[in-house]
């Protein structure tokens, strides 16, 4: 597709994730900032200032212009931070902080409400928070846009958070053209998270009073008006622009898929290292966390994972979880079938890393410790039984007072019982849903189950105290992620996986599936799409099972060809393709 030109003096594009990363809007105007730079000479990112945005930016002082408008802003109770984010491209970020200006929230709300009815009367502080941001950044941009009436400008904003920003400007600086876009409507995630079958619903759906009836009209209200308000009206996919439809009675004008600056990304041959390295890694973990109670053959271990949210129907994991169970009846029947090991890196509520397993990773070092001490020797032996041509035995090699304080060390390091189902302290473990579904399903890591699970409930850090690995690095140590959602109006996870290297698992129903069937015609895998429209879960598990199934057959060699594809398939969502479309709606919006 060749490049589209573009055409607007001045660009802001307003989040409440610049600097602030919470969820996939943060990636999405991080990864994609670099190409923003390039095309346009004046691009300015605005975020809300908050204590952690000093670790992500490079503060400076203000070009003159600006800085006139800060110490406007500042005589109202509204600071401006400026400089530049600490990412590829070093785009210039304006950071809003609102703190001094929280008494004007009542004021806010009746002026939304007298301006475009979004009714926020009974709201609470995750709407009232945004609500004041919002308003301070509709501040600065009125300001900019009065000192530049001849300039072409833009104001792009990103979800209801930001769109209270846009409906301000839309008010007060009517020569700055406006696009919105919103990533997931609230009705649709609270809806499909409630259970409710969204898809059979949204042909006669009555959103004004689903939304009050899911408590969430202030924020429905407000994309509903950002819809009809903005000059341009975008989603990211076409699952949400069918959604958003159905929802707002409003057609999307552009679709902007997210994607990523693969160039960051490993070429083949690194992600070939990195997965030996990272599959180590996650090895050792293994070894201290189920063989104390049993050991199984870690080379014939396959390692599959999914991570995201904790939303158990809109994320798939109930989905995953009955799949997982129904592949372990079926691996069991068979003499050589692999283990595989389910991992859940779904963060949630924790009280802290189980004490035993902390115990079992320091009884696991110390025998490691032991080994390595006297490895010197064992090679010392070694060498010299090959220049004497002696064939040397076990007891040869290992002397008494080894072999003794090993099985000291193996004594002390060997349980009763089975291997936990998560690593960390739950506030109420029995009544969590993932750890019910494994218990409803079989997944109870006994000796005999082919498919294990560990739910791992905290952030991937680097500094979780066990397996210490980096999100990234984790996904790469693994073989296969499985993504069956049924709500994901986008879904990175699936792209960031085949990224790295490593075939995943979407579904028709998520943004970023839909996208692959219409660029990925055959049926090679690489990246693997389970149909979920219109299907019962039933179907939808069966699929999974057969993919899991198959995967688990195939050889190495097989294995490689699937990494190499997936990686292939992940290059069409490259941002060097799909900014254009950024252009486009920008532009489009100049002309109305």
């Amino acid at each position: 597709m060749p490049d589209i030109e573009p055409k607007a003096d001045y660009v802001f594009e307003v989040s409440w994730e610049v600097c602030n990363k919470v969820g996939g809007i943060y990636t999405v105007v991080k990864s994609k900032a670099e190409l923003m730079v390039g095309k346009y000479r004046n691009y300015y990112l605005i975020g809300p200032w908050m204590d952690s945005s000093k670790f992500e930016t490079q503060q400076m002082v203000p070009p003159h212009e600006l800085k006139h408008i800060f110490d406007e802003l500042e005589r109202e109770g509204i600071t401006c931070f400026f400089g530049r984010w600490l990412t590829k491209g070093e785009p210039f970020v304006i950071l809003v902080d609102f703190k001094k200006i929280i008494h004007k929230k009542n004021e806010l709300k009746a002026w939304y409400w007298e301006n475009y009815k979004i009714d926020s009367i009974y709201s609470n502080w995750d709407f009232e928070e945004p609500l004041i941001w919002s308003y301070a950044v509709g501040r600065l941009l009125e300001k900019f846009a009065v000192r530049h009436q001849p300039d072409r400008l833009i104001g792009h904003f990103h979800e209801w958070l930001a769109g209270l920003a846009l409906l301000y400007v839309k008010r007060n600086a009517q020569n700055m053209k406006t696009v919105f876009t919103t990533h997931a409507t609230m009705l649709g995630r609270s809806l499909a998270g409630s259970g409710k079958d969204l898809y059979a619903m949204l042909e006669n759906l009555d959103s004004d009073k689903e939304a009050y009836e899911c408590h969430i009209q202030d924020k429905y209200l407000t994309e509903k008006a950002c819809a009809w308000n903005a000059e341009v009206f975008t989603t990211v996919s076409e699952t949400t622009a069918y959604e958003a439809e159905k929802t707002f009675k409003k057609r999307a004008d552009v679709i902007l898929m997210n994607g990523l600056d693969i160039d960051k990304f490993p070429t083949f041959e690194e992600s070939s290292i990195k997965h030996k390295d990272f599959r180590d890694s996650i090895r050792k973990f293994l070894s201290f966390y189920f063989f104390p109670y049993y050991t199984f053959e870690l080379d014939q271990t396959l390692l599959y994972f999914i991570v995201g949210r904790y939303e158990y129907r809109n994320k798939g994991i109930d989905i995953l979880i009955r799949s997982l169970g129904k592949l372990n009846e079926e691996l069991k029947k068979e003499k050589d079938a692999k283990n595989i090991v389910a991992f859940f890196w779904i963060p949630t509520s924790v009280s802290g890393v189980k004490i035993e397993l902390l115990a079992k990773e320091d009884e696991y070092k110390q025998i490691l410790e032991h080994i390595e001490k006297n490895v010197p020797l064992i090679k010392e032996k070694l060498i010299n039984s090959v220049f004497i041509k002696k064939n040397l035995g076990a007891g040869d090699l290992l002397d008494k007072e080894f072999l003794q304080e090993t099985k000291k060390l193996i004594a002390r390091f060997s349980s009763e019982g089975t291997p936990p189902l998560v690593t960390h302290h739950l506030f109420n473990e029995n009544d969590d849903q993932i750890i019910r579904g494994f218990r409803e399903c079989g997944l109870l890591n006994r000796k005999e189950d082919k498919v294990k699970v560990v739910f791992h409930p905290v952030y991937l850090d680097g500094t979780d105290s066990l397996l210490d690995l980096k999100y990234y690095d984790a996904m790469q140590g693994c073989h296969m992620g499985i993504f069956p959602s049924y709500y994901e109006p986008w879904g990175y996870t699936p792209l960031e996986s085949a990224a790295l290297g490593v075939p995943s698992v979407t579904t028709d129903l998520s943004g970023y599936g839909k996208f692959m069937q219409t660029v990925s015609k055959d049926d090679k895998g690489g990246i693997f799409v389970l149909k979920r429209f219109g299907r019962s879960d039933e179907d939808v598990i069966a699929q999974l099972v057969k993919v899991m199934y198959d995967y688990s057959k195939l050889k190495q060699n097989q294995r490689v060809e699937q990494k190499m594809l997936a990686k292939e398939l992940a290059k069409n969502a490259d941002w060097e393709i799909l900014v254009n479309e950024y252009i486009k709606a920008h532009n489009l919006a100049l002309s109305r």
